[in-house]
């Protein structure tokens, strides 16, 4: 009877090192079911047939009708005379990432392409929370807006939906919307001028609308983007319209001569005081020319 109890538990004890092995393998294997979802749908977008003219460069007249702020930044910028866009890849690593005002601390990889014939944005966020892998999928397209958060790359830990989201995705593609020029120019998005260095931006799609301020330096560089379009999900799951702001600074030059931030922060501003959720540095931006 010893024995047969013996050779059970190192049975028993087999199986559960086998099981922990592969569940080891499987965390640091580079495939994932959300990253497959995530390539697949750029692949589709890239593939499409929506795209805008890409044969063309930019020119001082196509911003004419925009207020003179915008004009002097796409100068200033180094957008005049590069080819127009279809869509823009951006990439942030080591980004400081709060999963709410209480939420853990994470350190992220983030990943979003941007498309400009209709108003649609796929991000990646890619990290881990205690050794065991976090994966984050935004997407915005269609007119619909959705945030899921995955762990251990199978188990679903939130899937954000509804109107609420559908808006506050809408206003994010807006606060992008100076990175990727080819936007500024589509139907789908108006500006009104409110002083020397700051501009209105509203952008109608799918039966939403959000709006939000644009705001330039002296050097006529984009310093923030501030939004009351954008609700924030909290502990309880309900959802509450707090200012919201993109904050970018620390331009530099790229090898093409186009001048970007490196340095981004998304910002909640709470009625007891800011809150810094995202806190990076812009690593590259890809243009795509289909």
């Amino acid at each position: 009877m010893r024995k047969t109890g013996k050779r059970k538990m190192y049975i028993w004890i087999g199986a559960l090192l086998v099981l922990i092995g592969g569940i080891l393998i499987w965390f640091h294997i580079p495939y994932s079911p959300v990253k497959r979802d995530f390539k697949n749908d750029v692949a589709v977008l890239k593939d499409s047939n929506q795209l805008v003219e890409n044969d063309k460069l930019f020119k001082c007249e196509d911003f004419s009708h925009l207020p003179l702020a915008i004009q002097r930044y796409i100068e200033s910028s180094g957008y005049i005379g590069m080819p127009k866009m279809n869509y823009m890849k951006m990439e942030y690593h080591n980004v400081d990432f709060m999963q709410g005002k209480n939420g853990p601390a994470l350190k992220i990889d983030y990943t979003q392409y941007n498309f400009v014939a209709a108003p649609c944005r796929m991000a990646l966020i890619d990290s881990s929370m205690f050794g065991v892998p976090f994966e984050g999928y935004d997407y915005y397209q269609n007119g619909i807006g959705g945030m899921k958060g995955v762990i251990a790359k199978g188990i679903t830990l939130f899937d954000q939906k509804g109107a609420d989201m559908d808006k506050a995705c809408l206003a994010t593609f807006l606060a992008e919307s100076m990175f990727a020029p080819s936007i500024l120019l589509q139907d789908y998005i108006t500006f009104e001028e409110i002083s020397d260095y700051k501009v209105k931006a509203t952008i109608t799609f799918a039966g939403q609308t959000a709006s939000g301020i644009f705001t330039f330096n002296e050097q006529y560089e984009m310093i923030s983007f501030t939004t009351n379009d954008r609700a924030v999900t909290n502990g309880d799951g309900t959802m509450e319209y707090i200012p919201w702001s993109a904050v970018c600074g620390e331009y530099q030059f790229s090898e093409t001569g186009m001048k970007y931030p490196t340095k981004f922060q998304a910002v909640w501003h709470y009625p007891d005081g800011d809150f810094i959720y995202f806190d990076g540095k812009i690593s590259s931006v890809i243009y795509g020319n289909i």
